[in-house]
């Protein structure tokens, strides 16, 4: 067996030449920032809502160790033994299913060019929130003449959520309605996309400086916002409502439930992008992997954890303002109703002071009423003002950031402190995650071609902004949902599973754990072996499988905004939309058998005998080590 004479001790070698980080924390905080990104935020805490509360973190959990964990090693792994990109290192693997790596940078681009809209949308309200009173507290007054009036749109909406539709997008009611670019949005992006570039303008050397602030940042605000919650009135409903087990509400033993723990695993740890293994080839090749994917796993993990405390928190807050509004507001219409003569003085129990209304004597009397008043109660329009109904309105992505969150955040003390603190947590949970899905695109390219950092990453940026303008039209944001739906999930589903096969079933389990023995010092446990060879395929299976039928059986569409509603709506693609849907799924995939069929019949040059490869290991041209070339045995 061949070995590399030095066995890399030191680090990068003269031969070599490639970059390392300046330390195991940079690298750490690097993979940190990478895994933990807006979804800890905001999908999460609706998962865990939607799928049972407590009660989902048991499947998730499950699932991060049967998937997630050795996935997640097996990537940092390759990536850190190889020394070479997501192309770089499939190619050296099994150079029949080189197109892993082409396809793993396709949907890395896609989901760039969407994600950096996000951190756009984050910048904007960055910048609306030094403002007090906050800018989305109130409806907008019109004027018409001597006329004063509330804005409709805002009336039968909320601030907040006008302020989202309207003041920031400007949205369009179908996404056929492109209404020409949004220039607030357009100006947000371009900010955006120069400060992704500056991060990662010279590759590790930058962007593993702003690691440093991006990635512990998030964790500043989060504690802040935790203690803060904490102190506010029904922040413990809050939580108390979230991590309440309700195993009848969509327990596990649920195949969706399943299902959308191990696609948010999948996710949450970037698996498939090419960021991981992009970051981990900057190692030593002795690095202790195996303790770094079960420590970013567990701080990914406890994040998403914390983050929905906080969610909660805020959210138990609101839900507290809404439910006491709500009564008020229906016990005004009881008085009126009683003045009027339509309800008796009876039904009000004496103890009831309509000056101090508390929820449970509202409940009380509403109980009375509807119960005397049998079918003739909806005529009075009252609302039963519960609390836990309340707690239930399930929210996530934008709408728990721009609009829920936005819309606590009005009753905070000192709110505009707290909104620019939110804002500036989104923008460098983003920026963390775009330094990653960067790293995923530039790595693979500068070990392919010849070209300066600089260059690459420069004109990256200025073509992704040029692209990403489709997402700042004001139909944009229906663009942003076609592209979070379709372009990542099953291309980065059978990518993975690839990544998997060529390792486990290709190049051979056992052989991997001799080379793993080799690199590391010590023979990681036997049960990765048999998670690697059967356990974690077959996950993968299952999950396509789930997919692609709920692919099928969900009728493709999107949530459009009717303004005279002021409310969403379902809306079916059109045709040229359904086809650029299904269109984004094909791009991602298509270099899998392309390359395959290339290499097949040689139609391809095979990339892993590049001399730089062989330089890089140090090692004879024939090489029976975790990067050897392999012949399809």
């Amino acid at each position: 067996m061949c070995r590399d004479p030095e066995r890399s001790r030191s680090g990068p070698t003269p031969a070599d030449g490639r970059p390392a980080w300046n330390s195991k924390l940079q690298y750490i905080l690097a993979q940190v920032g990478f895994s933990v990104g807006l979804g800890n935020v905001w999908r999460f805490p609706y998962l865990c809502q939607k799928n049972g509360g407590g009660a989902y973190l048991v499947p998730y959990f499950i699932l991060l160790l049967l998937i997630g964990i050795p996935l997640f090693f097996l990537e940092l792994a390759v990536g850190q033994r190889i020394r070479r990109g997501s192309i770089g290192v499939w190619n050296y693997v099994y150079p029949q299913l080189g197109g892993i790596g082409v396809s793993s940078l396709i949907v890395c681009a896609f989901v760039g060019l969407y994600y950096n809209v996000i951190i756009g949308w984050s910048i904007f309200y960055f910048f609306q929130s030094f403002q007090y009173p906050l800018p989305w507290s109130d409806c907008p007054i019109r004027r018409n003449g001597s006329q004063a009036f509330v804005e409709p749109e805002c009336e039968k909406s909320s601030a907040t959520t006008y302020f989202w539709y309207r003041e920031t997008l400007n949205i369009t009611s179908t996404i056929a309605d492109s209404g020409g670019l949004n220039w607030r949005m357009t100006l947000s992006l371009l900010a955006a996309w120069i400060i992704v570039g500056l991060a990662v303008l010279k590759g590790i050397q930058s962007s593993g400086k702003v690691m440093y602030f991006s990635s512990l940042f998030p964790y500043v605000v989060l504690i802040c916002f935790m203690v803060r919650g904490l102190m506010l009135k029904g922040a413990v409903d809050g939580i108390a409502h979230m991590f309440t087990p309700k195993v009848s509400k969509r327990c596990g033993c649920y195949p969706q439930v399943w299902r959308e723990a191990a696609t948010q695993v999948f996710f949450a740890l970037g698996l498939g992008f090419g960021g991981v293994i992009a970051f981990s080839s900057y190692n030593k090749r002795d690095n202790n992997c195996h303790f770094d994917a079960v420590l970013v796993s567990v701080i990914n993990f406890l994040t998403s954890v914390l983050a929905t405390l906080v969610v909660f928190a805020v959210l138990g807050f609101k839900a507290n303002i809404m439910n006491e509004k709500c009564v008020v507001e229906n016990g005004e219409k009881i008085l009126g109703l009683l003045n009027s003569g339509v309800l008796s003085h009876d039904l009000i129990p004496p103890h009831v002071n309509f000056s101090y209304l508390t929820s449970e004597d509202y409940a009380e009397m509403y109980g009375v009423i509807k119960t005397v008043r049998g079918d003739s109660f909806d005529q009075l329009d009252l609302e039963p003002c519960v609390l836990e109904d309340e707690l239930n309105k399930a929210v996530q992505g934008t709408g728990l950031a721009f609009i829920a969150f936005t819309e606590a955040m009005i009753y905070f003390p000192a709110s505009p402190f707290w909104s620019v603190m939110f804002f500036f947590m989104l923008i460098n949970l983003g920026l963390g995650s775009m330094i990653g899905t960067m790293t995923g695109i530039t790595t693979p390219v500068l070990d392919t071609f010849k070209v300066r950092k600089e260059i690459l990453t420069g004109g990256c940026c200025v073509v992704a902004f040029l692209c990403g303008l489709l997402f700042v039209q004001r139909s944009g944001n229906y663009f942003v949902t076609m592209f979070d739906d379709y372009s990542a999930g099953l291309p980065l589903t059978i990518v993975v599973i690839l990544e998997n096969i060529s390792v486990a079933w290709i190049y051979g389990t056992k052989r991997f754990m001799q080379d793993l023995e080799d690199m590391l010092g010590f023979r990681p446990c036997t049960i990765y072996f048999y998670l690697w060879k059967y356990v974690s395929p077959i996950c993968l299976i299952v999950l396509i499988v789930a997919s692609v039928i709920e692919m099928a059986v969900s009728p493709p569409g999107y949530n459009a905004w009717v303004q005279e509603l002021a409310t969403e709506r379902f809306q079916s693609y059109p045709p040229w939309a359904l086809a650029m849907c299904f269109a984004l799924i094909i791009i991602a995939m298509l270099p899998l058998p392309v390359v395959f069929i290339a290499r097949k019949f040689n139609l391809l040059p095979d990339g892993s005998n590049n001399q730089q490869y062989h330089q890089t290991l140090q090692c004879p041209v024939v090489l029976q080590i975790s990067v050897v070339r392999l012949s399809g045995t």
